[in-house]
């Protein structure tokens, strides 16, 4: 393996957290070298309108707001760089890191913001509208669908508290569940139930997702009489979860039963001294983009002290 190189501070993934950690890991002279992995620029890069995010006053395009990002990183001395990583090593000093299978670098401290991705439920139709009516995110994207009738499948407690909150924008919310209950605590359950616009379909299965351009409807199955029906609809919202892209790190971090990392509180530090943590690969209650940019200025500050304290 050739190509050795050693990075002070070196970033894994390329959303709003890796971003914001190579803006002010470069701006404390920390020279990070950021990759951007597998789909730079992150989730953003599949959401279209970006209504919700401070400082853009009349919305912004997903990809365009990472671009942004990633130019305001490089102007700050950033090295952001096309690559994924493959495999590492923390129980080494410096950290061992390879790159496309390749490339070996090491590093002294690591930030990992390698992000989440929406679990989906696999339909061609759902890939082909993904963005032109489908969405796995019903906060960030509710509000284009105010007054319309939308279809948001899942059962958790994810899915209850989106369906809740597209009931407050949208004439009317079908909940498509597989089961004949929810999985969602006692609680969300009943805030479903009290919601009068929001109809829970018990026992149904989608099948496809209609519309040429955009969501025209939805063809479902009852999985008890084995019918099909249509919903006519505009908006379809999948909220089956998210799987953080972690598996990478799960030999040396603690990740959670889902698979996220575990930080230590009101710090962006993992088990591993040196390794830090920031995003939607740690955080699966906020999951916005202005929350991961805020852990990835956390993560910056904390490898930045740490090195210091370490006399790097």
């Amino acid at each position: 393996m050739s190509n050795q190189e050693h990075a002070h501070c070196l970033i894994i993934g390329s959303g709003p957290a890796g971003y914001t950690a190579a803006i002010y890991a470069a701006r404390a002279g920390l020279k990070p070298i950021l990759y951007e992995g597998l789909q730079p620029g992150g989730q953003l890069t599949i959401t279209t309108d970006v209504e919700n995010y401070p400082g853009y006053p009349d919305g912004v395009q997903g990809p365009q707001m990472m671009d942004d990002f990633r130019k305001q990183a490089v102007r700050m001395g950033a090295d952001c760089r096309y690559g994924i990583v493959t495999e590492v090593d923390f129980s080494v000093t410096p950290k061992r890191i390879v790159v496309d299978q390749q490339s070996v670098l090491t590093a002294d401290a690591v930030i990992i913001a390698t992000g989440a991705s929406a679990k989906w439920l696999g339909l061609p139709s759902e890939q082909r509208l993904n963005g032109y009516g489908v969405s796995a995110c019903a906060v960030c994207d509710g509000f284009f669908f105010r007054g319309q009738d939308v279809a948001l499948v899942g059962g958790g407690d994810t899915a209850a508290e989106e369906a809740t909150y597209l009931a407050k924008l949208c004439r009317k919310v079908y909940m498509i569940v597989r089961r004949e209950s929810l999985r969602a605590s006692k609680a969300m359950q009943e805030r479903v139930m009290r919601t009068p616009n929001i109809e829970v379909l018990w026992n149904h299965e989608t099948l496809e997702i209609l519309g040429d351009q955009t969501v025209s409807g939805v063809r479902l199955m009852n999985n008890l009489n084995q019918t099909e029906r249509r919903l006519e609809i505009q908006g379809f919202f999948v909220a089956i979860g998210h799987q953080p892209n972690t598996d990478l790190f799960s030999t040396y971090l603690r990740l959670d039963e889902t698979g996220y990392i575990e930080t230590i509180p009101g710090s962006s530090k993992t088990n591993i001294p040196g390794v830090f943590a920031a995003g939607d690969a740690q955080d699966k209650i906020y999951r916005q983009a202005v929350t991961a940019a805020g852990s990835g200025c956390m993560a910056a500050l904390d490898a930045e002290r740490w090195l210091a304290e370490m006399g790097h």
